[in-house]
């Protein structure tokens, strides 16, 4: 059952949309790294443009990518993007918005300096929408590289890593076992 109680498989469904993202994390020989974003959508029925082409069923409406070069500090060197197919002729231009990135740190705000960056008229909304999760992907591609070092700490001296996500709650038992001076047991319940 679902979150609300109905089962989904029980009832007919007929697909309309089929979206896949990806993104990988790479490690590059000339020191930097990088992450590729790709978005492949499909309509399971011809779709016809606001300019009248026909996209088959089964063909890829969209089918396009990003990929930021960046450094240990997350720190964007270079961004490519891709578009192996669109709907219109004029989509491929809107990743040249996306240069506006380079020397952007992915950190704290990424998404918030990214929207104010890039304008959604003059860059492509699926791209755009990639990097959010690419930020993450960057981040988690240098756990490699950052294996063995200390803890970032904040000003206070505390693990940021500490209430980051549930798995790090302060009142959780990896933050009890890995950094007892930080652990705060939480309220009894009512």
């Amino acid at each position: 059952m679902d979150d609300q109680g109905l089962k989904s498989e029980s009832i007919p469904r007929e697909e309309l949309h089929f979206r896949r993202i990806d993104l990988r994390g790479f490690r590059r020989s000339d020191g930097l790294f990088e992450v590729e974003s790709r978005v492949i959508d499909r309509k399971t029925h011809d779709q016809e443009t606001a300019l009248g082409r026909i996209i088959p069923a089964g063909t890829p409406v969209h089918d396009m990518g990003v990929r930021l070069v960046f450094d240990q500090d997350l720190i964007v060197q270079d961004v490519q993007t891709f578009t192996d197919a669109a709907p219109y002729e004029a989509c491929p231009a809107a990743g040249l918005a996306l240069q506006d990135l380079k020397g952007l740190r992915m950190t704290s705000g990424w998404n918030k300096e990214v929207k104010s960056r890039i304008a959604k008229a003059h860059s492509c909304t699926h791209l755009v929408e990639l990097l959010g999760p690419i930020a993450t992907v960057a981040f988690q591609s240098l756990t490699v590289a950052r294996r063995g070092r200390p803890d970032t700490l904040d000003a206070n001296g505390r693990p940021v890593k500490i209430d980051s996500c549930y798995a790090y709650a302060a009142d959780g038992e990896l933050v009890r076992q890995r950094w007892p001076d930080f652990y705060q047991p939480a309220p009894p319940k009512l």
